[in-house]
């Protein structure tokens, strides 16, 4: 009878363990595997699929169209093996975060042996990281760390609570010191969590103050779409589909005018400097187009302002509202005084030309900046490095 038994609670803990396998998709294999000469394999089950390919941002090609929402994409053909098992082992990589997912007979689907998957507005992307160089300021390493939370502040001006992700640097909970503050802003897909996710902000940060290169600081980054409380999924909205209908259905201006709540929640809520030398902003695509403005609004209250991939004339609407005629937001700016204004941009960027006419207005203004020309379209490989270039720039004065 205790036989029986056992071999019915064995035969039911098998069942579970299978169920709780089939549950969360996986395979039993390893897929994403970086090894050590920074080649990377791939691996995925599917023997009845006819052709299974790696849509990849490391691709030698990249197609013009996204796959799957990879931007920049190149397809990539895997092997099937006499098991149904498709593999791939790419060339080695240069040190850096991708982004892939795959294609099965057409369809993109995300690797189910890779839990590491993020979101870009409505789209997800399967990420790993190659180390051995630039890639290691993207990963957890043997340093003090910061810590992240997601307070909500009250806003007038959109009539909601609308959340922060805030990182604080190593020592904060349990020291009593002051910090400067980086306002870091995200882009037009974007949300309050992705400078953190695919951004890599917070190790970013991490390793470059464990390290001595920056500056410990508070880094608040913002939702900088009025017409949301907090990112998908972390809202009253509760779980849905993304769309621009939903989210993004802003009245131009809103968010650099209401930007000042962000700070003065900030600076009532954390032990800041709450002083313009201690105040930086920066932001990528949209955010930098928010950051030209923010900075030229609020003339006064920025020392160090960073446009990444961006302009100040980002929209069809920026010769309405507040951005009608800033170039005189400019040159209070310039009369003003600040340490930094720091432009970067890769040269395949579909901005590039825009960016130009930026620095053209500046330079009518004779508003003094520092410009960095880099390889690369608008991605998030270009940004993660502007944010680890910036970044120990800034409070050195």
């Amino acid at each position: 009878m205790k036989k029986i038994v056992f071999l019915t609670l064995f035969a039911l803990g098998t069942l579970f363990a299978k169920a709780q396998q089939n549950l969360f998709g996986a395979q039993d294999i390893e897929s994403a595997v970086v090894h050590p000469d920074n080649t990377v394999t791939f691996r995925f089950v599917a023997p009845d699929a006819k052709k299974v390919e790696v849509a990849g941002d490391f691709a030698e090609k990249a197609e013009e169209n996204p796959v799957g929402g990879v931007v920049g994409t190149g397809l990539l053909p895997m092997t099937k093996d006499e098991n149904g098992v498709w593999t791939l082992t790419t060339k080695p990589l240069a040190s850096e975060m991708y982004m892939y997912l795959f294609v099965v007979d057409g369809v993109a689907t995300a690797d189910p042996n890779n839990p590491y998957v993020f979101r870009d507005f409505a789209t997800i992307s399967n990420v790993f990281v190659v180390g051995n160089g630039l890639g290691d300021n993207y990963l957890v390493n043997d340093v003090p760390h910061g810590t992240v939370s997601h307070p909500w502040y009250p806003s007038k001006k959109s009539g909601k609570e609308r959340r922060l992700t805030v990182y604080t640097p190593p020592g904060y909970e349990k020291g009593k010191d002051k910090y400067p503050v980086l306002y870091l802003l995200h882009g037009y897909g974007g949300d309050e969590g992705e400078w953190s996710s695919f951004g890599r902000a917070t190790q970013i940060l991490d390793n470059l103050i464990g390290k001595g290169e920056a500056k410990p600081m508070i880094m608040v980054m913002p939702n900088g779409h009025m017409a949301m409380e907090a990112a998908p999924g972390e809202s009253t909205m509760g779980f849905y589909k993304p769309s621009s209908e939903k989210d993004r259905a802003d009245e131009p201006g809103d968010f650099e005018i209401g930007f000042k709540e962000i700070i003065d929640f900030v600076e009532a809520n954390y032990r800041v400097i709450p002083d313009k030398a201690h105040r930086a902003i920066a932001g990528l695509s949209m955010g930098g187009f928010h950051t030209v403005h923010i900075s030229r609004i609020y003339e006064d209250t920025f020392d160090y302002i960073g446009v990444f991939s961006s302009t100040g004339s980002l929209r069809r609407v920026s010769a309405e509202g507040i951005y009608k005629e800033y170039k005189k937001g400019l040159k209070k700016q310039k009369e003003n005084g600040f340490e930094l204004y720091w432009i970067a941009i890769g040269t395949d960027d579909f901005l590039f030309d825009s960016n130009i006419d930026f620095r053209k207005t500046l330079d009518d203004v004779g508003l003094e900046y520092t410009y960095v020309e880099t390889d690369g379209g608008h991605v998030w490989k270009v940004w993660r490095k502007y944010l680890t270039w910036f970044t120990p720039m800034l409070f050195k004065h």
